[in-house]
Formats: C-alpha cells, structure tokens, sequence
C-alpha cells in the first residue's frame, strides 16, 4: 500500500510568507548599504557570514630625514651654475614673395653660458652656423636678441652678445683641463630638444679625443665623457664636482643621432685661449713660426719621422731662431732641411702633432724646437708671431 504524505496548507503557506519577508528584508538591508551609503573611498569585503565596511585613508608618510651629502652637493651645484646657462635660438630670414615682407623662422635650437658680465655668450659654432640671426634666452625666462661677434670653427667655437644687465647675466666659473682624469665625476646642464635647464651626471670616460670637424679638419684633445649629452646640449658647459667650467660639449657619437652613451666637449684650456680672441678680434690668431714644410705622406714614403722643413719664410721666428729649410745645391743634390722632432720636450710625429702643440700656445710666446740637422740634434728657441 502506498503512503502518502501530506503537508499542512497552512504551515506550508506560513513557511514561505517567512522565506519571502527574509529575502525582502536582505534586499533592504543590501539597498542601504550599497545604495544610501555612498562611500567613494571605500570597499567592502565578505569575512564569513558578516559584510564589513573598509574606508580606504592616505597612507601616513615616511620621515626622509636629509639628503645626503652628494645629492646636496649636485643640488648646490646645479642652482649656482644654471643661471650662467642660456637657451640660444638660430633664425633664418624668409621673405614673403607675395607681401615682400622679411620675416623669421626659427632654424635650430642649442645651449651656451655666460662668460662675463658684459654680455658675451660662448657657444658652439655648429649651433649659429647657417643661421641668419640668433636669440639667447636666460634662466628667467627673459629673451634678448644676440649679436655675432667671432667664431673658430676649427675649434667649434662662437662668440655672442647680448644687451642685458649684469645682474642678470653671472659668469660661469672657469676651471682647467690639464690635470683632468679619466674616472672624475662631471655635469652637463643644457637644453636636450628645447628642455630647459637640464641637468645631467657622469664620469670622464676619455681624455684626448679626436672627432672630425664639418670644415674637414679634426678637433683634437677632447673630453669623453658619459654624461647624457643630446641634440640641444650643443653649446652648453660641462663642469667638474667644484661646479667650475671644464669643457663645452660639442657632439655625441651615436649610430641614430640620441644619445648613446659617449660624448665629446672642448676642454676649457682651448676655450680659455680661443674666446678672448673672438672677442677681443673677432676671429682667432694663430701663433707662426714662419716655415713651409713637407707633406706627410712624402716622410712616409722617406722613412722619416717629423716635419720636414721646405723653407723659411724671411724675418719669420723661423728665421731669426736659426732653423734651415731643404735646398738644391748647383750639383743638383737635395740637401734636406731641419727636421722638427720636438716641441716643448713633446714629440712631433707628423704635421698635425706640430699645428696640435702650436695651438696650446699664443703669440709672442717662445717654445723650444727640437730638431734633426744631418745626424745632430739640436734645440732651439723660437718666438712666435701672430699669424695671419
């Protein structure tokens, strides 16, 4: 016999009424909370059978305590040196063939400094090369049309001016590059693509460094550094751990034309001879001796190491110190001439070890020259002029 059981209409109705106010009630209290109680900063998280409410408040900071002694010496540094950096601006002239009005574009962008108070900007001459007009812009923001006064391009040097007060303009401070050393720790400050007053850390990387210039000649005796020089730094200082000038970056050697991690700047030896020139002549003027000498590659194919003299130009320095050049005798036998095989107690291999040495030197200076007479060495004493 089957035995059914039967439930109780009335407890079964009770039953579900109480299932149903429940879920109502759940309903409610869900809409209270995540309806009526707006907590922006907030989240909540089920732990069991209870909903709790988390408010989410800013974390509480960490004291730092000082800087350290080296970041408040970059700091200082940066802050004493930056006002001696200027933005410098290149402008072409364009002229409206319709209106025939003249007007300015701009053509590049570069770096410079301030060398004194009366105005002068030094900069490389491959940033204002080409260029119509240039503009300098100071640290305040302040832009003042600049004037061309010299250049070196076989230093990659320029010279500007502009009309500022002096207050505004503070020289950089001038260091030396003769007893730099590779492992020293360097700044550059500059404008990389138009960033104003950029400051960048490294280490001498080189020392003597030799990078052809756009004239066909080389730039010789620079600074390798790794400090992070980019298109824009053109121009601007690169300083030592004293914040004083001790090189101008010129270039950067990268396959794609950003930095790569080497760069090149003059060192402040050469900028400190060529930059009183520019201003004071507009152009530089290099020391003589007053001698023609042989080609490189004629000492090559004689197996002779040196510069050849040719001849002596009369009442030259050559000439008064002594120094023979090669002549033909009326047998017709080539008698050579002084061979210069020192300068200074420095060797002289080739012409470009002579015109290296005679660079570090001003006219009216005396040097002592080495050379080979026959199979005698002898020194002499030779008082540069000024070259043309």
């Amino acid at each position: 016999m089957t035995t059914r059981r039967f439930e109780n209409p009335s407890s079964l109705g009770a039953r579900k009424l109480l299932i149903a106010l429940g879920l109502l009630a759940l309903l409610i209290l869900l809409a209270f909370l995540f309806g009526t109680r707006q907590i922006p900063n907030g989240f909540s998280e089920l732990l069991g059978n209870k909903l709790q409410l988390f408010t989410v408040k800013p974390r509480q900071v960490a004291p730092r305590g000082d800087l350290d002694a080296s970041e408040q010496a970059t700091i200082k540094l940066f802050q004493a040196a930056s006002p001696s950096v200027v933005f410098v601006t290149t402008l072409a002239v364009r002229r409206d063939f319709l209106s025939l009005d003249v007007f300015q574009i701009p053509r590049g962008t570069g770096s410079g400094f301030v060398w004194d108070n009366n105005g002068f900007i030094v900069t490389n001459n491959h940033v204002i090369q080409n260029s119509d007009a240039a503009r300098v812009t100071l640290v305040d923001g302040s832009s003042y049309s600049a004037k061309l006064v010299g250049v070196a391009p076989e230093n990659d040097l320029a010279v500007l001016r502009i009309e500022a007060s002096r207050q505004k303009i503070p020289p950089i401070a001038i260091g030396r590059s003769d007893n730099l050393l590779v492992g020293q720790t360097v700044y550059a400050i500059g404008n990389p693509f138009g960033l104003d007053q950029t400051l960048s850390k490294g280490v001498i990387s080189g020392l003597g460094r030799e990078i052809p210039t756009s004239q066909g000649g080389s730039i010789t005796g620079l600074i390798q550094t790794d400090a992070a020089i980019n298109p824009g730094n053109s121009g601007g200082p690169l300083l030592d751990s004293a914040g004083r000038l001790i090189g101008v970056n010129t270039a950067i050697f990268s396959p794609t034309g950003s930095y790569a991690g080497i760069g090149f700047a003059i060192p402040v030896d050469i900028v400190n001879r060529i930059v009183p020139q520019l201003i004071g002549h507009g152009r530089v003027i290099r020391p003589r001796i007053g001698i023609r000498i042989a080609e490189d590659s004629l000492m090559r194919r004689l197996g002779i190491e040196g510069v050849l003299i040719l001849g002596v130009d009369p009442s030259s320095p050559a000439q008064q110190a002594g120094l023979r050049g090669t002549i033909q005798r009326s047998d017709g036998e080539i008698v050579l001439g002084d061979i210069i095989i020192e300068m200074d107690g420095k060797p002289v291999r080739n012409s470009g070890d002579l015109f290296r040495l005679l660079e570090g030197h001003d006219a009216g200076e005396a040097v002592t020259v080495q050379v080979l007479r026959g199979k005698s060495k002898l020194d002499l004493r030779v008082v540069l002029s000024p070259g043309s």
